[in-house]
Formats: C-alpha cells, structure tokens, sequence
C-alpha cells in the first residue's frame, strides 16, 4: 500500500482514522492551563490554532498570553507554541476568535481582562497573515465587564460583523474583589458594517426572564442558510436558550428554551460546509448518552437541519463521566471538521488540559 508524507506525519492511504486527537496540550508547572482558542485557515494553507497559554495560575483571572501553534497537514500535526499577544491586561488576555474577513485581512479578537468590573473586547488585523497585526482597539466602549467566548465573531454573507456578549453588573466597586462581580449576565449584541472600524449596538438585549443564578452567559452566533440569525447562550436551568434575528442583528427576539439540554456550560455551533445543516457540539443532557449531572460531559456533535429547532442526528465525541469538555472552537478543512476544546477530568482540572481533534464530515453524518 502507497504512503503518502504529509508535513511531519505517515500515514497510509486507507488507514487515516475517522476521528482522532491529534494534539493534547497538557497544563504543566510553567503552563498550568492551555484553553478557549480558535483556528484560521492561512492563504497557503497552513491553519493556525491561537489560544490563551497561562502562566500565573490556572483561574479565570490568572495571567496568561494568546499563543499560536501552525499546522502544515490540515491538522494532523502540530508546531510548537510561539506568542502572539503578550499580557495586556491588569489580569490576562484571553478567549480569542480568529475571522478571516471578506476583505481578505485576518482578525482577531479576544478580552483583555483588567479586573472584577472591567473586561472588553478588542480587536487586532493583519494584511500579512497573521506575521503582524496593529494595535489593539477597544470595539465597546461602554465600561463594565463584558464576556465574548473563544471563536465566537462572525461575518455575514452580506459582510456584517456579529459580535454576542454577556453583560455582568458590578455588584461592589472594589476591582480585586470577587463579589464586585455579579454571575448573571444579560445578553447583547454589536455588529460593525466596516469590518470592524465602528460599532452599533443591536436595539434589543436580553436577561433569562425566570429565577436564575447564572442569566444568559456566553452567548453564540449563527448565520442560517435564508440570512437570519440564531443566537444561544447556556443557563443554569438545564438547556440552552436561544433568540433569532430577521434584520441582520439589529433586534432580537426573546429568549426560549430550547432542545440542547445542557449543563451550564457554553455550545458551539457552525453551518455545515455547503449547507444549511447546523454542527453544534454541547454536552447533551437529554438522556441519549450517559451524563453526570451538573458535569460538562459528555461532549456530542448534533446535526439540526431545520434552523436550530430540532436536533436529531447525534454522535457522541467525548463520553468520560468524569470530563469536562468544553469551549468548543469549531473549523472545517477539506472533508474534515477540527475540534479545539478544553479536555479536563478530575485530575487536571476541568479547564487545563486543551484537546485538538479531527473528524471526517462523513463521520459525523454517519448514522
């Protein structure tokens, strides 16, 4: 049987496996957590996968710096990591999403996260492919601490940035402290019409209109195949919630539940490659495949073709009752999807162990 060299790997024609881990970054003494990321695909054809590289402990407020790491063989193998942003923040930077604009330019956004009652967005471009980017620039300039998940911006057909974000209210004005910080968040959205020059925020926002403890956290995006918008945030009432948009983001419907039962843990979804299939991957709670309550396991790919509104295809990709697996970063590569998500377990933590897998499209549709 031939063998064909691909970068730094051998595979065999036929012996290339259907659903593989191709990378594990484990947390070390230097790094104790490696998490949230997102891929691009380079004009060479090189995908880049950039994500937050810790160093000051292993919290959400630790300090941390986004790295990048190349491949050479549509995610089979992997470089080494090299920083692209270093500490900016009074705490970290982190939860990066790459954008590969109409324009052609390269985007990436990500938090830089001050204190316990400021945390924005910013945005860096690159012409050159990512071999520099400009300056950081602020993209909401209200103050406050606001969360937008890894991988989470997105570009229209028609060339509109989405950008979700949870709102989280100060509580106190002491920065250093945790109870300035109030965990139920409210949903908006901005959007920009010039690739990320200016900004408007929708007219609508949104808070879960029931008793809760969490609100609206992490919110996604979607564009669907006729032009609106599905939009999704976790709870802590054992679903996902959703919202749509008929006028590119400008207002929002009201939250509903809907049928990604859950954990209060993040989703991820995407459109399908020439589609209008939906790709999410949650922890699905809804008793098809074994979960421990309250636990961000197992990990499952679900394919809805109706919009979001129903889910019926699944496959479970991470069945561990004692994972976490999440912060999903979605990116389809030839007849591949790759997966970058955190890989946690009662041992490492639930956030610091980052897993890179590879999945063939005909795989995941596989009955």
């Amino acid at each position: 049987m031939a063998a064909v060299v691909i970068g730094a790997s051998l595979f065999l024609n036929a012996a290339e496996p259907e659903n593989a881990v191709t990378l594990n970054v484990e947390p070390s003494k230097e790094h104790p957590r490696n998490s949230e990321g997102s891929f691009a695909t380079l004009k060479d054809g090189r995908i880049i996968f950039c994500y937050s590289q810790f160093y000051g402990g292993a919290a959400d407020e630790s300090a941390a710096k986004i790295v990048r790491i190349e491949s050479k063989d549509e995610g089979r193998t992997w470089s080494d990591p090299v920083v692209v942003v270093e500490n900016e923040g009074g705490k970290n930077v982190m939860s990066v999403s790459l954008l590969r604009l109409a324009s052609g330019k390269l985007a990436m956004f990500y938090l830089i996260k001050n204190s316990w009652i400021d945390c924005r967005p910013y945005i860096r471009t690159s012409t050159d492919d990512g071999m520099s980017w400009s300056e950081p620039r602020l993209i909401l300039q209200a103050p406050g601490y606001f969360v937008m998940n890894n991988d989470r911006v997105i570009q229209m057909s028609k060339g509109r940035l989405i950008a979700p974000l949870a709102f989280h209210r100060s509580r106190g004005s002491d920065p250093h402290s945790s109870k300035s910080f109030d965990a139920r968040a409210v949903d908006l959205w901005i959007y920009s019409d010039d690739e990320g020059e200016t900004w408007v925020e929708s007219a609508s926002w949104w808070a879960l209109p029931v008793r809760s403890g969490s609100g609206l956290q992490e919110p996604g995006v979607v564009e669907l195949a006729d032009g609106s918008l599905f939009s999704w945030a976790r709870t802590d009432h054992g679903e996902q919630w959703g919202f749509r948009s008929s006028d590119a983001g400008k207002n929002w419907t009201p939250p509903e539940p809907t049928e990604l039962k859950s954990p209060n843990g993040p989703a991820s979804i995407e459109r399908l490659p020439s589609s209008s299939d939906l790709l999410g991957l949650f922890n699905d709670h809804s008793g098809k495949f074994t979960f421990t309550p309250k636990r961000r396991t197992p990990l499952v790919a679900a394919i809805s073709s109706d919009g979001g509104k129903t889910w019926p295809h699944r496959k479970l990709i991470e069945g561990d009752p004692e994972g976490s697996f999440h912060y999903t970063a979605i990116h389809f590569v030839g007849d591949a999807v790759l997966l970058g998500y955190c890989a946690g377990d009662t041992k490492v933590g639930a956030l610091n162990r980052l897993r890179i897998r590879r999945i063939t499209l005909d795989w995941l549709k596989q009955n």
